[in-house]
């Protein structure tokens, strides 16, 4: 195993090194939202990935500190809003900068069939019914099954990576 270690310091933590490599993996940044049947919860994301097309799911992945935690380990149904790249203050706005029901302050917000909100001028709405859960180290995995999916506008999502938000742009 290589040992890496920063000028002067100690050598990096494999955590440290997972984070440095993470860093230049480029994510769409997403809007996980839910509804426990008393309040609407919002938290920015970039841990989801499509599971399966057969059956159509996706999987989020959810700090147990977060306060979407409690809904959605509850079995909570939840909507994945896939931002457009014009909608950078909706993502900070749902990462902390603001809690609860401020954080539905940005944005124009709508209601699913069952409650879940979802971000009308998000790229995409991927509606989920919870499914199941798993806990592992400071997170837990959601996997929803994909009951409906919603898009709009022209491909240009807001992207994460090197520990800021970017654009999209295509090559060739």
């Amino acid at each position: 195993m290589i040992e890496l270690e920063t000028a002067g310091s100690a050598p990096l933590s494999v955590a440290e090194q997972l984070r440095n490599g993470l860093r230049r993996l480029g994510k769409a940044v997403v809007v996980i939202t839910a509804w426990d049947g008393e309040q609407r919860w919002a938290m920015t994301a970039t841990a989801v990935s499509e599971l399966s097309m057969d059956p159509p799911s996706l999987l989020v992945c959810v700090n147990r500190t977060a306060s979407l935690y409690g809904p959605l380990s509850a079995g909570a149904n939840f909507c994945v809003n896939i931002l457009h790249a014009d909608q950078l203050a909706v993502s900070k706005a749902c990462s902390g900068a603001v809690k609860g029901e401020a954080r539905f302050a940005e944005g124009r917000w709508g209601s699913g069939a069952c409650g879940t909100p979802y971000l009308c001028e998000a790229q995409a709405n991927i509606f989920c019914e919870h499914e199941t859960m798993l806990e592992y180290g400071t997170h837990a995995i959601v996997i929803g099954a994909v009951r409906e999916v919603d898009w709009w506008g022209d491909v240009d999502p807001l992207i994460y990576v090197d520990g800021g938000y970017a654009r999209a742009a295509r090559l060739g």
